[in-house]
């Protein structure tokens, strides 16, 4: 499991992940900045990242390709503070972990998390 945080998400939850020994980058830290999200999920799928973001283009990207892989665990929380990201990190690790292997799309809302499995028919 390794993770590819896109700009909205905070370098400090990337940190978080790698504390756990999990393999996390962060866009910025690839001078990936203003990278596409087309270009970010091919990226993922080519390299096996899950993608962290907040922006729903991502999951409509997805659905529209009919693609299999990569994850995409999109944060639609009204609070964004890396601390609260990294409450619903812990989650996704322990109990989606088998689901994001195999690919989907989770939406992270305050107290549910919704999962999708790839592909979208």
């Amino acid at each position: 499991m390794k993770f590819l945080a896109d700009m909205g998400i905070s370098p400090q939850s990337v940190a978080f992940l790698r504390d756990l020994d999990i393999e996390a980058i962060h866009l910025h830290e690839l001078s990936l900045d203003r990278l596409p999200d087309s270009e970010i999920l091919e990226k993922a799928r080519r390299e096996g990242y899950i993608v962290l973001t907040h922006d729903l283009d991502f999951g409509e990207l997805l659905a529209l390709s009919g693609a299999e892989v990569p994850s995409v665990v999109i944060f639609r929380l009204q609070n964004m503070r890396p601390e609260n990201i990294n409450r619903y990190l812990k989650i996704l690790i322990s109990e989606h972990q088998t689901t994001l292997d195999k690919g989907a799309i989770l939406s992270v809302n305050e107290g549910r998390i919704r999962v999708r499995q790839l592909p979208i028919t």
